[in-house]
């Protein structure tokens, strides 16, 4: 029975299972540990596929071809192995090119040694051919450097070993599985290779390459059971995808995986020998970050760390890896660097305090200039109307001179009042309380105000608004909106003009028109009149002046009280003013009644 081509299948199918692990660490290789596991199962394969036709091989000289493709495997697998466990326990700050350098010095003279074997024979003294069973087998007499090299592989299993195993002793519940399946998997080849070495079986055949399987079957169970090797990829894709904000990832148990150049910048002390180490140690200094790591996956918050002696400002972002299975398998913690951002903030919210410091000095000094002014003007009308009457008392009249004073200083005077308004409802000064007010009897009071300055242009004005033609509205505002509104249209009515006062209403809208025989709105003007929030004021009929505020503050006003404003006008044929005010309380709106923020 041929046993050597069963053989011979079995670790052909060995060698398939290894090629199948170096192909996915392959995929992997981003990271440092997939690579050295992966050249480790790689140059295993070269070893079970030697071994694989040596067993079928009918002569010597075919059985040394195949050698020679063994001892690839043999001579470098060791070292891989031992790189891929240093790596894995959190040691790869070792690794350094030098180091790295000097492992390979021993199986590179090992795999040099065996090629030139037949130059000095320090390798293998003999090398023959027996038959077991049916099966042609070498026969090798080891020389000296064949125990060095045993030496030097088992010397480096040993240490790594011990590594493992403290790890495991070290390690919790949930690592202590990974790292089990780590070292059987170790064991399948060493295991075999000591057997045969030690002359324990029976057997003549060399049950090295056979382990391969037992470690193929157990790395490939831990690759995809317990996410050995995985965790770390989804990391590093994530490290990649934002490589400026820093990344440090952790697995189910707190422990520290990987982590990228920015989150070393930042963290002080972090480095590749605290890989493997629990966070609790590695953010000792950083208390708010390593409580973000023991949460659950929440919303951004923003710390305060010190980094190279000054203080930073980073937003921290705790999120979740999982698997196929949707089970978390490991996190990570988000850093983005908003230092600039909170600086800019910080300005920003400085020159806000500024800017409302000079905002509440600007307004009380405009007050205070407002008030110095009103109050000697008042007292001016006053002495201009004693005047008026003590040259109506002596039997004499006014001249022109004298009445031009009282017109300027009136004029002045309302300027003064428009401005008042005006600035305190930009600062949100009024407060508004609506109730229910006779419109014909309002429309008086105010004609009776602005008499005079009808009078003085000869303009006839007309109400034909009758008594009792109730309107909701704030008493305040709504003098003031009419007012305006017959103060412009005296302004821009000629001598001898006249002016008409109607009021209708419209559901629940009272709408009040106020119409003139002035010289009309040009269609440039109307365009913009009461649109803009500070239009300019044009010069009147009898070269009266203003400030512009009247539409500005008559169209804020009416808005407030729950109405429109509008007009229609032509060139050389005056304007008709309209507003609408509501007419009963049921048609005003439901909303704030107090300017400022107060509710009623």
């Amino acid at each position: 029975m041929q046993y050597n081509l069963y053989l011979s299948a079995l670790l052909i199918a060995a060698t398939c299972c290894t090629l199948i692990i170096s192909y996915l660490s392959w995929n992997k290789r981003e990271v440092p540990i997939a690579r050295s596991y992966g050249l480790g199962m790689l140059v295993s394969a070269f070893y079970s596929i030697g071994y694989a036709f040596e067993i079928i091989s009918a002569n010597l000289e075919h059985i040394r071809f195949w050698l020679r493709i063994e001892y690839i495997g043999i001579s470098f697998a060791t070292v891989f192995w031992g790189i891929m466990v240093l790596q894995y326990t959190g040691r790869q700050a070792w690794l350094s090119r030098k180091v790295v350098a000097w492992l390979m010095v021993s199986p590179t003279i090992t795999y040099i040694a065996h090629l030139t074997n037949e130059w000095h024979h320090l390798f293998y003294t003999s090398m023959t051919i027996e038959e077991w069973r049916g099966m042609p087998l070498v026969v090798l007499v080891k020389g000296p450097l064949y125990y060095i090299h045993v030496v030097f592989a088992y010397s480096i299993f040993v240490i790594g070993m011990l590594m493992l195993i403290q790890m495991f002793m070290k390690a919790t519940p949930r690592m202590k599985k990974q790292i089990a399946f780590m070292i059987i998997g170790s064991w399948g080849p060493y295991g075999f290779t000591l057997v045969y070495l030690s002359g324990l079986s029976d057997m003549p055949i060399d049950l090295s390459p056979f382990g391969f399987v037992l470690s193929g079957v157990f790395y490939m169970w831990g690759i995809y059971q317990f996410n050995m090797l995985r965790l770390a990829p989804l990391a590093s894709q994530k490290v990649f995808e934002s490589m400026q904000d820093a990344v440090i990832i952790l697995d189910m148990d707190n422990i520290l995986t990987s982590y990228n150049q920015s989150a070393e910048r930042i963290i002080g002390g972090l480095n590749k020998s605290l890989i493997g180490q629990p966070a609790d140690r590695i953010l000792t200094q950083y208390p708010e970050l390593l409580a973000k790591t023991i949460q659950n996956p929440s919303v951004e918050s923003r710390v305060r760390l010190l980094v190279s002696e000054a203080a930073a400002f980073y937003n921290v972002h705790l999120f979740y890896f999982n698997n196929k299975n949707q089970k978390p398998v490991g996190k990570a913690l988000l850093l983005s660097d908003v230092t600039e951002m909170v600086i800019s903030e910080e300005k920003v919210l400085e020159n806000a305090r500024k800017l409302s410091e000079l905002n509440t000095f600007k307004d009380k000094m405009f007050n205070v200039v407002a008030h110095d002014i009103r109050d000697p003007l008042a007292v001016l009308i006053n002495l201009m109307e004693l005047m008026e009457e003590e040259i109506h008392a002596q039997g004499e009249s006014p001249d022109e001179i004298v009445l031009e004073m009282k017109q300027q200083i009136e004029n002045t005077f309302i300027l003064v009042e428009s401005l008042l308004d005006w600035f305190r409802s930009q600062q949100k000064g009024f407060v508004f309380h609506p109730m229910e007010r006779d419109l014909g009897h309002v429309v008086q009071q105010n004609l009776r105000l602005l008499h005079v300055r009808s009078e003085g242009k000869h303009i006839q004005i007309v109400s034909d608004i009758p008594d009792r033609s109730y309107v909701y509205a704030d008493k305040e505002m709504l003098d003031l909106i009419i007012r305006n509104l017959l103060s412009n249209a005296i302004k821009f009515t000629d001598f001898g003009g006249r002016i008409t006062l109607e009021a209708s209403m419209k559901g629940n809208q009272m709408i009040v028109a106020i119409s003139d025989t002035g010289e009309g709105i040009s269609p440039d003007q109307a365009r913009t009149l009461l649109k803009e929030p500070y239009p300019s004021s044009s010069v009147g009929t009898a070269g009266e002046r203003g400030v512009g505020l009247g539409l500005a503050l008559c169209r804020e006003f009416v808005r407030l009280n729950g109405g429109e404003i509008w007009f229609d006008s032509a060139p050389e044929q005056g304007s008709t003013f309209y507003f609408s005010i509501p007419a009963s309380t049921e048609s005003l709106p439901a909303r704030a009644l107090r300017i400022g923020g107060e509710a009623v």
